[in-house]
């Protein structure tokens, strides 16, 4: 996994309280090592002016750019007005992924723009599991991701390892039947105060992520997705996932 390591800029969370851009993230990622980061849309300060500084600075450092949306594809069962505005975005910075998760899909929807949509792009586009029921369980993922595929729509899965357990499900379930959709995965760990699930570094937390690891296929990005609180952390992260 040593290339395949991407930094999700949750990471810098503190950071970017104290008024980091995501175009200083970068600088301060590739200093870590780091060749592919995941921007997140909520963090932008000023969008307009960030896009082209972060297409330059990615350039320049020789980053890579996964492009984290959250918003669902589908709103109210309507396609997203807003995914081709999204899109664009991704493209003015360079990225060369991004994802959604499914909103308000159902079963029995028509997928038709939605193909239109995926078929004109060259991005790789992905929905995640987040944590609610209905775009975060394994039904519901697995009920989108079956639906796309029969329709021949280029979309891929990202498998949040910490998020099954906010809906109450089992990583290693999740693992084994969605594995043959998934393009990307994110990792957390997820430890329990007064019952409810919090997150929190690789190893502080119960969930045998290097089993989940071993049961999802090998040789896809892994991204570093939860708040640290010093590059050391970082660091450390990193270099237990390069060992796997």
């Amino acid at each position: 996994m040593k290339n395949n390591i991407v930094l999700n800029f949750l990471v810098f969370a503190k950071k970017v309280e104290q008024g980091a851009t995501q175009q200083e993230l970068i600088i301060e990622a590739s200093k870590l090592g780091f060749d592919k980061i995941e921007v997140r849309r909520e963090y932008f300060k000023n969008l307009e002016q960030e896009l082209p500084s972060i297409k330059k600075t990615a350039i320049d450092l020789d980053i890579e750019i996964f492009y984290s949306v959250p918003e669902g594809i589908f709103v109210k069962e309507k396609l997203n007005p807003n995914l081709k505005t999204h899109l664009e975005e991704a493209k003015r910075m360079g990225a060369s992924h991004i994802k959604w998760n499914i909103g308000d899909y159902t079963s029995g929807l028509s997928l038709e723009k939605l193909k239109e949509f995926s078929n004109s792009s060259l991005i790789e586009l992905n929905i995640e599991n987040d944590q609610t029921e209905s775009a975060g369980s394994i039904s519901a993922i697995l009920e989108f991701m079956k639906d796309v595929r029969k329709e021949e729509i280029s979309i891929g899965f990202v498998y949040d390892l910490g998020n099954w357990r906010f809906v109450e499900e089992n990583e290693i379930e999740a693992a084994k039947k969605l594995g043959d959709f998934v393009r990307f995965i994110h990792m957390k760990d997820i430890t329990y105060l007064d019952g409810k699930p919090q997150t929190v570094g690789l190893g502080q937390g119960e969930i045998n992520w290097q089993e989940a690891l071993k049961t999802l296929p090998s040789g896809l990005p892994i991204a570093i997705e939860y708040p640290t609180f010093s590059d050391q952390e970082i660091l450390e992260a990193k270099s237990t996932l390069q060992e796997m």
